[in-house]
């Protein structure tokens, strides 16, 4: 360290956790901190809760950040505040733009000689970090900045400049898995310096505090977790070593009830709470200690997912926003808000659209195989402006991560990195084939339980009997269906393959994406 001694700033925004750490430097929060730790006398570590993230979505104005994703990220912060007191400091909160913040900071102190902190890949992300370039640039104060949110380092690509990136997956996929390597992690120290003297840490704020009321928690939810680095540990503690759920993940990520057909890591993910090659070391310990197999690989194929589509943000920038998409299609898009509501309210007629969406309203959460599906049928059946899916989804999903959520919207759109033209899920085949029975629909659209079996999936074809023996009556206690699609009617009354149940689908796709497949969403099958 240098003999002057000094306060470095390290500015925390999707990298809410103390552990990890790549190479060179730590990753996220701890890639921060570990320069600050070996170039400052006292290191503030410090979180804004910045206004402009509660405002509305750039479209639609639906809410930026609703009140899951806000309640997960309450609950972060508190945790890595906890984390940093056993470590001898402590985390500074305010509520105001970072840059605006950072400039108060300064002032204040008096002492400061470096702003640290970890860049991003889109627009607003940017904006943010041109603005504190700009304020620390007015007081002569050094930035010092890190890549860290990504499984393969942006300097380790095998394509450069990024304009070189594939813009198909599995070409990325091979060049990495052939030539590159995943940085290892660094540890935290135990004991961190302290704040500058007189620094207030500042209060956490409420749910009340952005005008949010903090929602129920649903029984039938997928995802009861607490926001956190510590519960993201314990999570993987659980799936990979406690349980070895890890070594059925491939056969199991499709399902669509309950904690354990999925790692559910994507939450933590998208806030930096657990660090991707943390996960990927803890992979490589269990297949030397217990086994490894296509499960366990498939963990790292939805990582190189996430990396995937924030390298194609940081290739194509505003245009992932673009309503034409990356191919600069011209499709004719309607603004239906009406037939939006149906969407977003599970109010379809399609059951298994339904239940999905009721879920994501009830939890904030939906599965990777209801993701797929729900955006095909916003985008495909209803011909609507895959925006307004996207700026929903931002709104209301735990998991939101801006990249993942805009490619995989482009993708299901027509519009992005999918090689294929025209790629289009059939609903009926697919309730059929991930929920035979009618079990996940019955769980989200109760007035539909008297129906027995898969004909569940298609309340609109039963007669008049049927339907009466059921309690259902449709256009009253269930909508009929806004749309039906042609290749619909080739699966009315089929029944599901045998051997298929809720948790385990046997033959699950293995090209394509995951549309926020549990730690993104990406794994589109080569068939409907």
């Amino acid at each position: 360290m240098s003999g002057t001694a000094g306060t470095a700033i390290c500015v925390l925004r999707c990298d809410l956790r103390a552990h990890d750490n790549q190479l060179s430097r730590p990753a996220l929060c701890f890639q921060v901190l570990h320069w600050a730790q070996h170039n400052a006398d006292f290191v503030v570590p410090l979180y804004c809760f910045d206004p402009r993230h509660y405002l509305g979505t750039h479209c639609y104005s639906w809410p930026k950040t609703g009140p899951y994703r806000l309640r997960f990220l309450l609950e972060s912060v508190k945790d890595l505040r906890e984390t940093l007191k056993k470590k001898g400091s402590t985390l500074v909160v305010r509520k105001g733009k970072p840059e605006d913040v950072v400039c108060d900071l300064i002032t204040q102190l008096g002492s400061v000689t470096a702003v640290v902190f970890h860049e991003e890949a889109t627009q607003e992300e940017l904006d943010v970090e041109k603005g504190l370039c700009q304020v620390c640039g007015q007081h002569g104060v050094k930035v010092q900045t890190f890549w860290g949110s990504t499984l393969y380092h942006r300097d380790d690509l095998p394509f450069r400049p990024i304009d070189r990136l594939p813009d198909v997956y599995t070409h990325f996929r091979k060049a990495l898995e052939s030539g590159a390597r995943v940085r290892p992690t660094l540890r935290m120290p135990d004991q961190l310096k302290p704040l500058a003297p007189g620094l207030q840490e500042g209060s956490i704020p409420t749910m009340e505090d952005f005008g949010q009321k903090d929602p129920v928690t649903d029984p039938r939810t997928a995802f009861p977790c607490s926001g956190g680095e510590t519960q993201a540990l314990m999570r993987l503690q659980y799936y990979f070593w406690d349980t070895n759920l890890v070594a059925s993940y491939k056969e199991t990520r499709n399902g669509l009830v309950g904690m354990d057909y999925s790692t559910k890591f994507a939450p933590w993910l998208a806030l930096g709470c657990i660090s991707p090659r943390y996960i990927y070391e803890q992979i490589q310990k269990y297949e030397t200690e217990r086994t490894a197999n296509q499960s366990t690989y498939w963990v790292l194929f939805e990582l190189l997912w996430r990396d995937y589509f924030r390298f194609v943000a940081l290739k194509y920038g505003r245009r992932i926003f673009s309503l034409r998409g990356l191919q600069s299609k011209e499709i004719p898009w309607k603004k239906d808000l009406q037939l939006f509501s149906c969407w977003k309210e599970g109010r379809t007629g399609v059951p298994f659209v339904d239940a999905n969406m009721r879920e994501l309203s009830a939890t904030g959460f939906m599965s990777n195989r209801g993701r797929q599906n729900v955006a095909s049928f916003l985008t495909k059946d209803l011909g609507l402006d895959w925006r307004m899916g996207a700026e929903w989804f931002e709104s209301l999903l735990v998991d939101y991560d801006v990249c993942s959520n805009y490619g995989n919207w482009l993708y299901s759109a027509g519009i992005g990195n999918d090689p294929r033209e025209n790629r289009k899920f059939n609903m009926i085949k697919q309730g059929l084939d991930y929920d035979g029975n009618g079990d996940y629909v019955r769980l989200w659209v109760p007035e539909l339980q008297g129906i027995k079996g898969a004909d569940i999936h298609t309340p609109w074809a039963l007669s008049s009997a049927a339907l009466s023996q059921a309690g259902v009556t449709l256009g009253e206690t269930y909508p009929q269906p806004v749309v039906t699609a042609p290749e619909w009617s080739r699966h009315i009354h089929q029944r599901p393959s045998a051997g298929l149940s809720l948790l385990s689908i046997p033959g699950s796709p293995t090209r394509g994406t995951g549309f926020f497949q549990d730690l993104h969403w990406c794994d589109h099958p080569q068939y409907r």
